[in-house]
């Protein structure tokens, strides 16, 4: 095969939909971040805030990975899933011995710091590539189950592989992401076929557990917060008004957006120095709202079903069910970030530290997210069906001469 037929099956093979969503949804963020942190920026006299630069730094490198990574086999991948899986969970267990709070979370131990200094520290978070990797292993344990994933045996052992990850991320205080690692678990599951009395027992098993979790696991704060969505009558007013201090304010911004919105960087909230806390990142959804309105939120909502529908398409057009739950394992990741970053953002869910996929600030989720997408886009790639080539052998001998 030629160069130019190399390069026209490369583009052609490539999917250029999801990229673009993705690529385009991505500049948004990128704006709704400079937006955030406008006075931030004014105020070290720099063109755009370290947030922002940090964003359009992991984002740039994370699709070049994902375009490299959308060239590999997915069943390739997927057969170095020991590999992965042992490399995440030395990441995972690395943060009880580097790992580190941040300001506003000095509680948890969820980050690595990459470079820190006296003016500056960037950190990474290994439970977003974790995610990733977690879709590869999962993937291949319930390939390799397949014929026979419906026994006790198997559906435990799965379990079990999911609650690794979960129980760990837990234990350094990320409740956010075991969360989003349990829904994955549970659509991958319902993807590769799992007889629903499973999830009955399952459903069972975590409703006779409830009491004990909020007894002995959840902490005093985590507790504060469900009950200050769910049954505020429970705390004193000033507790309450303490818990729920970012999510009024940013209900308060979202609302005063209205329609139309007050126009990008002219939101009374969003360019106050007292606006809404961590506004560039997991309550960005506040800015959107105040600065571009009702139709700012529906637009972005539907850009990321967009994405989800594209995901998910990809995922039904596989020949194989690897390809499938890889796909069905990315969408149900973005899937379940965005339900819950913009649940919280409406006082619908307790705030628990979820960025918004694409949108928020963060080098670390901006880095991984586009990993699953350079997946995606494999499973699309070696899906795809490629016209015939014509070719003529000459000069062939044959002891089977006509006659």
């Amino acid at each position: 095969m030629g160069k130019k037929s190399t390069i026209k099956y490369a583009l052609k093979e490539t999917d250029f939909i999801l990229f673009l969503l993705c690529f385009f949804t991505t500049a948004f963020g990128v704006l709704m971040v400079t937006s955030a942190t406008r006075n931030e920026a004014i105020e070290s006299g720099d063109l755009i805030s370290r947030d922002c630069l940090v964003m359009i730094l992991a984002a740039s490198v994370g699709m070049i990975i994902g375009i490299f990574i959308s060239f590999l086999d997915y069943d390739a991948v997927v057969g170095l899933a020991p590999f992965i899986g042992g490399f995440c969970l030395l990441l995972m267990l690395s943060l009880f011995i580097f790992g580190e709070g941040t300001d506003d979370r000095p509680d948890a131990i969820c980050w690595i710091p990459i470079i820190k200094t006296d003016s500056f520290t960037v950190n990474f978070q290994p439970s977003e590539l974790v995610k990733i990797g977690f879709m590869v292993t999962f993937t291949a344990h319930i390939e390799a189950v397949k014929d026979n994933i419906n026994s006790l045996k198997n559906v435990v052992l799965l379990a079990v592989h999911a609650l690794i990850p979960i129980g760990i991320i837990i234990l350094t205080d990320d409740l956010g992401s075991a969360i989003v690692f349990a829904l994955m678990f549970v659509g991958m599951m319902f993807v590769a076929g799992v007889k629903m009395r499973y999830f009955a027992v399952a459903f069972g098993a975590i409703i006779a557990f409830v009491p004990l979790l909020w007894t002995q696991f959840l902490a005093s704060f985590h507790k504060r917060r469900i009950l200050a969505i769910y049954y505020p009558d429970a705390l004193s007013s000033d507790v309450y008004r303490d818990v729920v201090y970012q999510q009024q304010r940013g209900l308060n911004a979202i609302g005063s957006g209205r329609f139309w919105g007050d126009g990008l960087f002219k939101g009374t909230y969003t360019q106050s120095a007292a606006g809404v806390p961590v506004n560039e990142s997991d309550m960005v959804f506040t800015v959107i709202g105040e600065e571009l309105g009702f139709i700012g939120c529906i637009a972005l909502l539907t850009v990321m079903a967009l994405i989800i529908a594209r995901i998910v398409w990809v995922g039904k057009m596989s020949r194989n069910l690897t390809g499938s739950l890889l796909c069905f394992g990315a969408a149900f990741m973005i899937g379940a970030q965005t339900v819950i970053n913009i649940g919280m953002c409406l006082m619908l869910l307790p705030s628990i530290g979820i960025t918004l996929p694409f949108v928020s600030a963060g080098g670390s989720s901006n880095l991984c997210v586009y990993f699953a997408v350079g997946i995606v886009m494999s499973v699309y790639r070696f899906n795809c069906n490629r016209d015939p080539v014509n070719f003529r052998l000459t000069r062939v001998s044959t002891p089977f001469a006509e006659t």
